[in-house]
């Protein structure tokens, strides 16, 4: 078991703190590879495992999508590099495809303590050696190094890449466009105009808006200014 350490609590809006790590593309400085863009760091469970490898393979059916869209992609689990490049030969066969993206060996769960991706709940999700696994956790960074999301998921239940590329698309547009967007929004649906804006200046700012209550105004965004061509 690592050493017992006390670390800050991330939350959203935190800085994504840098660690120096081996990866299946060699050795990286977190800050440095991901440069000027969006990241999303996520941890899986365990290698060689039916939901991870489902995971995986969905996500390097999607690298082109989320690379249009400015954003990396970095995994994470308490295995070896070794174990990782042997299980990725699976993931390749599954997808279809090559998965291209890093995926850290974290096998001392420096990382994964850091990042608060440990499993405190379940007992039973632990290794021979009585360590927790990592969980299905996921981190969306932005250029700025700022945490923008934090999903945690249990061992049972994969996640979804279509709420992973709608949850960047939002980001993407509210920092652009300074607008928020609703439930179950998808790019070319109608965004919600922010609260703290003021009728006469969002009227201005937003020609076509639309007022349902004084609260909740909404207005068009078309799809093309939303997505990347």
């Amino acid at each position: 078991m690592p050493e017992e350490v006390t670390y800050k609590p991330l939350r959203l809006g935190s800085i994504a703190p840098n660690f120096q790590a081996e990866t299946t593309i060699g050795p990286i400085d977190f800050y440095e590879w991901i440069g000027n863009d969006w990241v999303i760091l996520f941890s899986h469970p365990e290698d060689y495992t039916p939901v991870c490898t489902t995971e995986l393979a969905d996500l390097a059916k999607h690298q082109s999508d989320f690379a249009r869209r400015g954003v990396k992609l970095i995994g994470l689990s308490a295995n070896s590099i070794e174990s990782h490049d042997g299980w990725i030969n699976d993931i390749t066969e599954l997808a279809g495809c090559a998965l291209t993206f890093p995926v850290i060996g974290d096998e001392d769960r420096k990382i994964a303590y850091t990042y608060d991706m440990l499993d405190h709940q379940d007992t039973t999700n632990v290794d021979a050696r009585g360590i927790a696994y990592t969980i299905r956790s996921v981190f969306i960074i932005d250029p700025n190094k700022v945490i923008r999301l934090i999903q945690a998921y249990p061992a049972s239940t994969g996640r979804s890449t279509t709420e992973l590329l709608r949850v960047v698309d939002s980001l993407l547009a509210t920092d652009k466009h300074c607008i928020n967007t609703p439930v179950n929004w998808e790019p070319g649906d109608d965004v919600v105009v922010p609260a703290g804006l003021a009728d006469e200046e969002a009227q201005a700012k937003f020609p076509d808006m639309q007022t349902v209550k004084p609260y909740l105004r909404f207005t068009p965004l078309a799809k093309e200014k939303v997505l990347p061509l």
